[in-house]
């Protein structure tokens, strides 16, 4: 974590007023618990509302598969060093149907020698964009051996949706549930 205490507190049902309160309220009747980044971003309930629908379809709605959308964000969370992004990816790519090994494996790269050259590609991809904001044409050329108009795109607005994130995350003081590893295994 790039801070100990968060910037803004995160709210609870008990200490939000008006349409943040709302939003919790619907969070937390959806089931669960709502997570350090929903009650934060409660502060602001417009922007959480906007940006929500956005980063829906590039979790929910995206053309990519899990796994593969997975690679792209937990390399992002990575390269930003955001505890809580890799930390919360790091469970769903488990979900997704990385391994724990795999998962501990993009902190490496595209140049560890056991990814498939797609996957090598995804994770090169999440590189250049998190370092130049473009894709090279010799991974925009690999991932186009597979990949449609549509997933391609969406390599490119996952790779983006995720840096935003992290950067908030990381400026926010977001900080991790109890029990949820950030960038190093506990």
């Amino acid at each position: 974590m790039r801070i100990s205490e968060p910037r803004l507190q995160p709210l609870t049902v008990e200490t939000a007023e008006g349409e943040s309160k709302a939003q919790l309220e619907r969070a937390e009747a959806r089931g669960g618990r709502v997570l350090n980044i929903t009650r934060t971003l409660a502060h602001y309930p417009e922007l959480s509302s906007a940006w929500g629908r956005f980063a829906r379809h590039v979790l929910a709605g995206s053309s990519l598969p899990e796994r593969e959308r997975e690679l792209i964000i937990l390399r992002m969370g990575w390269n930003c060093q955001s505890g809580y992004e890799f930390g919360q990816h790091r469970r769903m790519g488990q979900e997704a149907g990385l391994s724990l090994d795999e998962v501990e494996r993009v902190k490496e790269g595209p140049g560890h020698d056991a990814w498939t050259s797609h996957e090598a590609a995804l994770l090169q991809a999440a590189d250049e964009l998190h370092s130049d904001a473009f894709v090279s044409d010799a991974t925009w050329n690999k991932l186009a051996e597979r990949y449609n108009t549509q997933q391609m795109m969406d390599v490119v607005f996952a790779a983006g949706q995720y840096n935003l994130v992290s950067m908030a995350l990381n400026t926010l003081g977001v900080q991790l549930e109890p029990g949820t590893p950030g960038l190093e295994l506990a």
